[in-house]
C-alpha cells in the first residue's frame, strides 16, 4: 500500500503540472500567429509522441526497472515545461509538446508499477485509486495555471517545471523498484520484440491480451472523440458558452474521482473485474447514445411550480436530464478502464507486463488521435452522429469482453494442500 500511495502522489503532481499548461496552450499559440489547424496539430503532436514512445518505455521498464523509467520520463516533462515557458516561436511550442508527449509515455510504466506492487485481486482497485488521483490533478491544474499566469507569460511553464522537479525529488527518495531485476535479466532473451507484439494485437485479436487492448482503445477513443465535440453540442442545443462550459467538465471530473475512490473497490470485490468492465461499457454506451437525444426542458418555471420546487431550481432544471446522461460517461469509464487494465496485467507474464501496458497506451493513443477528428467530421454532417456512432462502437466491445473471467482466474497450483489424514 505504501508504494501505491507514493505512486498516487507522483501521478497527481504530474497531472497538475500538465493541466497547468493545457488550457493556456491555444492562447499562447494564437499569440504567435497560429490558426485553428496549427492549434489542433499542437495537441495531436503530444498524442503522436506519446503513442510512439509508450512501447519503448514499457520495454525499458521491463529491462531496467520501473523506477528509472519513471524518473527519466518526469525529467523529460520538466524540460518540456521550461521550453514552453520561453517559447517565442511556434516550432518551440511544437518542441515542448513533443518532449512532453515522449515523457508522457510513462503512463504505461506507472500502470505496470501498480501491477507489480499490488496483489492481482486488488489491481483494479489500485488502478482506480491511481486514476482518481490523476483526475484530482485534472481538477486542480487549470486553477493553478490561471493563478501563475498572472506572474507573466513564463509563469505557468516555470511553475510546472518547478513542481515537476519537486516530484522527481519525491519519487527519488520514496519510490522503490517494484520488480525483481535478477528475474528480468534472466528472462530478457525470451521477450518478444515490441514491433512483433504490436502486430500481434492485430494478427491474434482473439487472444485475451489483444481483446483487452481493443476494448481499451475503442472505449477511450469514443470517450475522447465525444469530448472533442461535446462543447459544440452543448452550445448548439443548450446555449452553453466558454464561460460556462467548465462547469460540465468539472462535474464529469468530480463524478469520476468519487466513483474511482469510493465505489470502484467495493464493486470489484462484489462483481469482479470482468463483469464490472462489461457493466461500465454498457453505462458508457447508454450515456453516449442518450446525450444525442437531450434537449432543454420546455417551460421549466411551470414544471418547477408543479413539483413545488424553489425558484432557484428554474435555472438548473433544463439541464437535469442532460446531467443524468452525462453522468453515465464518468461512471462508465471509471468501471471500464481500471478493470480492463487490471485484467491485462493478469493475463500477461511479469517480464512482459510493461510491454503490454505500453501497447495498450499505443493503441489508445492511436484512437485518441483518430476519434476526435472523425467525431468533428461527423458533427459537421449530423449533430447526433458522433454520439450514436461512439455508442455503437462501445457496445461492440461488450462482446469482446465475454468469457474473460476464465482467463484471469488464479491458477490451481497455489492452493493449500489438504491436511494429512
Amino acid at each position: 500500500m505504501g508504494k501505491l500511495v507514493v505512486l498516487m502522489v507522483t501521478a497527481f503532481v504530474d497531472m497538475v503540472g500538465l493541466l497547468m499548461i493545457i488550457p493556456l496552450l491555444p492562447f499562447y499559440a494564437k499569440d504567435l500567429g497560429a490558426n485553428g489547424l496549427i492549434v489542433g496539430l499542437l495537441f495531436s503532436s503530444f498524442s503522436v509522441a506519446q503513442l510512439i514512445t509508450a512501447p519503448i518505455w514499457g520495454r525499458f521498464s521491463d529491462r531496467y526497472g520501473r523506477r528509472p523509467a519513471l524518473l527519466v520520463g518526469l525529467t523529460a516533462s520538466a524540460i518540456a515545461y521550461v521550453v514552453f515557458a520561453y517559447a517565442n516561436t511556434l516550432w518551440l511550442l511544437f518542441l515542448s509538446r513533443l518532449v512532453q508527449g515522449a515523457g508522457g509515455g510513462t503512463v504505461s510504466v506507472i500502470q505496470a508499477y501498480v501491477a507489480d506492487a499490488v496483489r492481482p485481486e486488488d489491481r483494479a482497485k489500485g488502478l482506480g485509486w491511481l486514476s482518481a488521483a490523476t483526475n484530482a490533478g485534472v481538477a486542480l491544474g487549470p486553477v493553478l495555471g490561471t493563478v501563475t499566469s498572472s506572474l507573466g507569460a513564463s509563469g505557468p511553464g516555470l511553475a510546472a517545471a518547478g513542481l515537476c522537479v519537486l516530484n522527481i525529488i519525491f519519487a527519488w527518495h520514496f519510490l522503490t523498484e517494484s520488480r525483481d531485476m535478477s528475474e528480468a535479466k534472466a528472462t530478457a532473451t525470451t521477450r518478444a520484440r515490441s514491433f512483433e507484439a504490436l502486430t500481434r494485437v492485430v494478427t491474434h485479436s482473439s487472444e485475451p491480451a489483444s481483446r483487452l487492448i481493443w476494448i481499451y482503445a475503442i472505449a477511450i477513443g469514443a470517450f475522447r472523440g465525444v469530448n472533442a465535440v461535446l462543447a459544440l453540442f452543448l452550445a448548439a442545443r443548450f446555449g452553453v458558452t466558454k464561460n460556462t462550459i467548465g462547469y460540465f467538465f468539472t462535474y464529469i471530473a468530480l463524478i469520476s474521482v468519487l466513483t474511482r475512490a469510493v465505489i470502484l473497490g467495493w464493486a470489484v470485490d462484489r462483481y469482479g473485474e470482468a463483469r464490472l468492465s462489461r457493466f461500465g461499457s454498457s453505462l458508457l454506451a447508454v450515456g453516449l447514445a442518450a446525450i444525442a437525444f437531450m434537449y432543454p426542458l420546455r417551460d421549466p418555471a411551470s414544471l418547477a411550480q408543479s413539483l413545488h420546487l424553489s425558484v432557484s431550481f428554474v435555472r438548473v432544471l433544463p439541464f437535469l436530464p442532460l446531467a443524468l446522461a452525462v453522468a453515465l460517461l464518468p461512471l462508465g469509464t471509471a468501471f471500464t478502464f481500471p478493470c480492463v487494465t487490471a485484467m491485462l496485467s493478469r493475463v500477461t507474464p511479469s517480464n512482459e507486463r510493461g510491454l503490454y501496458m505500453g501497447l495498450q497506451q499505443t493503441y489508445g493513443g492511436i484512437a485518441n488521435a483518430l476519434f476526435p477528428a472523425l467525431a468533428g467530421l461527423a458533427f459537421d454532417r449530423f449533430v447526433e452522429l458522433p454520439f450514436l456512432a461512439s455508442a455503437a462502437l462501445v457496445a461492440g466491445t461488450i462482446y469482446l469482453g465475454l468469457g474473460m473471467e476464465k482467463n484471469i482466474r488464479p491458477k490451481a497450483a497455489p492452493q493449500t494442500a489438504a491436511p494429512a489424514a
